[in-house]
């Protein structure tokens, strides 16, 4: 296939997977999350594992507000579908085969979304995570579900209130990243060897009954997709994101 936004890699029973809108700094738009779901389409039932990847600066820098500017220039009305956003991350935290999130350089809003529904997150020292929406008066509510699964409601609270970064070290202490180095590729090479030798049938049986363990994943889903649709119908945030992308002011300056 020819994507535009992602780029893939098949190496035996392992997909590489890499989020690639290196103009735009990764953001995620409506052809991403399409483009994402025709690789599992294609390869779920024959991998094992999926490694997610973003740029050595940026693994994802969550939804793309320049498109959304765009789109309300040109005088279009167009109903966001964070339905496929969610049921995307669904497939990663459920789905017949490990997600692994190797993360370099900064990851943001919904960029958390892919992180929180991995399997196991490695991350390089440098990297910086941060969920800076409550800034533009919305909240991230489709990433919030996958998000309390990793992290429990306390910390995953104080990453949403405060919208500051937190380095590698702090993630991993407060349980969004299993592991980090310096040289985070040395990291996966270590971690895919010990999962190699997993097989195709123990995964899928231990995928769906650890899914079954934490059913609100899937209870979530309409409270999330609701909450998302009255957050960017509101003209008053449309109007914040719309000035911040024409002045670089936030919406209080």
């Amino acid at each position: 296939m020819d994507y535009q936004t992602v780029n893939v890699r098949i190496e035996q029973d392992i997909c590489y997977l890499q989020l690639y809108r290196p103009k735009e700094n990764n953001t995620i738009n409506d052809q991403m999350i399409e483009e994402c779901h025709h690789v599992l389409d294609r390869y779920e039932e024959s991998i094992t594992l999926l490694v997610l990847e973003g740029l050595p600066d940026v693994f994802c820098f969550g939804a793309d507000f320049q498109e959304m500017h765009d789109t309300m220039t040109r005088g279009q009305v167009r109903e966001r579908n964070p339905e496929r956003l969610y049921d995307l991350w669904l497939r990663l935290a459920t789905g017949p085969f490990i997600t692994i999130s190797h993360v370099r350089g900064r990851v943001n809003a919904g960029g958390i979304g892919f992180v929180a529904a991995s399997d196991i997150v490695l991350a390089e020292r440098s990297a910086q995570f941060s969920l800076s929406e409550l800034l533009f008066g919305v909240f991230p509510a489709a990433v919030l579900p996958f998000l309390i699964r990793r992290m429990g409601v306390a910390k995953a609270n104080y990453l949403t209130i405060m919208t500051k970064s937190i380095t590698a070290e702090q993630a991993d202490a407060w349980g969004l990243v299993d592991a980090y180095e310096d040289s985070s590729q040395s990291l996966l090479r270590k971690h895919l060897l010990r999962l190699k030798p997993l097989t195709k049938r123990a995964i899928v049986r231990y995928k769906k009954y650890i899914h079954q363990l934490y059913i609100p994943l899937q209870e979530a889903k309409s409270l999330a997709v609701e909450a998302n649709k009255e957050m960017f119908s509101d003209t008053q945030n449309l109007s914040g994101i719309f000035r911040y992308i024409e002045t670089g002011k936030f919406p209080w300056e």
